[in-house]
């Protein structure tokens, strides 16, 4: 076994240790510091498959920007109410159903996929696709759709800190 298989299986585990965690814990603070983890670790995958780019946006943008949003979000939360956020658990037989009939839909997929096509195997690589070709296709076919991710996200937080921020009440004296 080579360092990189080593490597690989350390990021795997580290993935998959901390989805489960994410899962089976009721304290919603660990869990985000859990999905840091997660992201992390699929960042290293994505380091490993040769797809710098993606890993570098993926933990400038999830771990860098939303989660710690999340993260302040949740520590206000906790602070304003004077109690721990914890997330009950609803419907467990449905969601471990849906999960295994996603789990199996997508490993059969994997199964029938035929790698052997693609143009990265085989060493018959054609042309590697630049960022420049990607920035030029996210401004101008989807820029809509970016612009759009943009606002919902300024919204999402704009109601984070409405819901977060405090209540003032104000009092007039009636002399």
């Amino acid at each position: 076994m080579d360092l990189t298989t080593i490597i690989s299986y350390a990021f795997v585990g580290i993935t998959a240790l901390s989805t489960l965690y994410i899962m089976f814990t009721k304290n919603i603070l660990y869990a985000a510091f859990a999905l840091i983890l997660t992201f992390i670790g699929m960042a290293g995958l994505f380091v490993l498959l040769g797809a710098e780019f993606i890993a570098v946006t993926q933990i400038l943008v999830y771990v860098g920007g939303i989660l710690v949003l999340l993260v302040f979000g949740i520590m206000l939360t906790n602070r304003l109410k004077g109690k721990k956020v914890v997330s009950p658990t609803y419907h467990k037989l449905l969601g471990f159903l849906i999960a295994a009939g996603l789990f199996t839909l997508l490993f059969k997929g994997i199964l029938a996929a035929n790698f052997s096509t693609l143009a990265w195997t085989n060493n018959s690589i054609k042309k590697a696709p630049e960022i420049k070709d990607f920035g030029l296709t996210l401004m101008t076919d989807y820029v809509l759709a970016f612009e759009i991710i943009g606002i919902l996200l300024l919204l999402g937080l704009i109601g984070a800190v409405r819901i977060a921020g405090n209540t003032r009440k104000e009092v007039h004296d009636a002399s």
